[in-house]
């Protein structure tokens, strides 16, 4: 059989960053399945530039193939973040005092490494017929591929373990990840004659500072298990303007920000529309504001005693911590009772 080196480094070795289709990955996992019996459904859909993308339910020698309930699901997503073209060897792996390099090594290749070699490891017991593997696609670009599964009522497992680069520390609590672009609309003049335009630039920087002061605020509902233990908001792109001696009349940029489980994931969304109604007015409606939400995933927790947290602590021998990146736990949280993010690797 397979090491888990092996495992990894032959999936490594397929390239599968978003814009791909995942299909190699699911069929390299259906090759080393199928020989030991396991069970397959896929659902198949087309990505918005016509790649296929494929997600996959394995279930054990056992188990009915066509059960939609399950009593713990191992989930797995197949698809990496991009790579930069002076990365020669991001599909050559190579072992350099004592870790794995490649693209998806840590995110989460190494994960579905050690559900392969565990699954087929001849020391294994019979793996029960509750337990079944959860291939999803397109987790990087935001988690379409588990959300078609949930959506469609493919599987509804009891207990789920999510792979991520955890450092093997189970993770029973999330925050949520928000995405939208706030637009301001101005109108255009000569630089010279700035009183006969309104500068979108200088009204995006006025509800930029309002969404300061909202981050602010919302530093003082706090929760001591998370770090930082408050709802986090940023702005990371800004673009507007079309030359230097012309009066903006256009301004976006996009904004993000990661809600703790206990707050609703719109609360930000609503405090800045309510901040860009206002500018409205403080222009005497010379501008204006477009605010669209993009993304909105909200936080999971699952309570410290849960089965599952529990009986990770104890294999791992440590305790359990909350991450504050994103991962498809949100949206199995909504259905399943307790959801814990698991894997090798750092995310850092």
């Amino acid at each position: 059989m397979k090491s888990v080196v092996e495992h990894l480094s032959d999936l490594v070795r397929i390239p599968s960053v978003s814009r791909l289709s995942n299909r190699p990955v699911i069929d390299y996992v259906r090759a080393e399945l199928e020989p030991a019996g396991w069970h397959f459904r896929e659902h198949v859909y087309k990505d918005a530039a016509g790649a296929e993308k494929v997600n996959l339910i394995a279930a054990p020698p056992e188990a009915d193939p066509h059960q939609t309930t399950a009593d713990l699901a191992l989930v797995c997503h197949t698809d990496t973040v991009p790579v930069a073209e002076s990365w020669k060897r991001a599909t050559d792996p190579f072992v350099q005092d004592g870790h794995l390099y490649g693209c998806g090594a840590c995110d989460v290749k190494g994960y579905l490494a050690f559900i392969l070699t565990a699954a087929l490891a001849p020391e294994t017991q019979p793996i029960q017929p509750g337990v079944c593997i959860v291939l999803s696609a397109d987790e990087e670009v935001g988690c379409i591929g588990t959300s078609r599964l949930m959506e469609a009522g493919s599987i509804h497992p009891r207990r789920v373990l999510i792979g991520e680069p955890t450092s093997l520390q189970p993770a029973r609590a999330g925050k949520g990840y928000c995405l939208a672009e706030a637009t301001v609309f101005g109108k255009e003049a000569h630089s010279a004659h700035p009183q006969q335009g309104a500068s979108a630039i200088y009204a995006a920087m006025d509800l930029i500072a309002e969404i300061r002061s909202i981050a602010a605020a919302l530093e003082s509902d706090t929760n001591d298990f998370f770090s930082p233990g408050f709802t986090t908001i940023n702005v990371g792109t800004i673009r507007g303007g079309t030359a230097k001696n012309i009066v903006a009349g256009q301004c976006s940029f996009q904004l993000e920000w990661r809600p703790l489980p206990s707050q609703p994931h719109d609360t930000v969304a609503q405090r800045v529309r309510d901040a860009a109604s206002l500018l409205e007015q403080k222009w005497n409606g010379s501008i204006r504001c477009e605010i669209h939400v993009t993304r909105t995933q909200p936080g999971f927790e699952t309570p410290a005693d849960a089965e599952l947290v529990r009986s990770l602590e104890a294999m791992s021998g440590k305790s359990a911590t909350a991450i504050p990146f994103g991962s498809e736990a949100p949206y199995f949280a909504t259905d399943a009772e307790e959801v814990v993010v698991f894997g090798p690797g750092d995310m850092r």
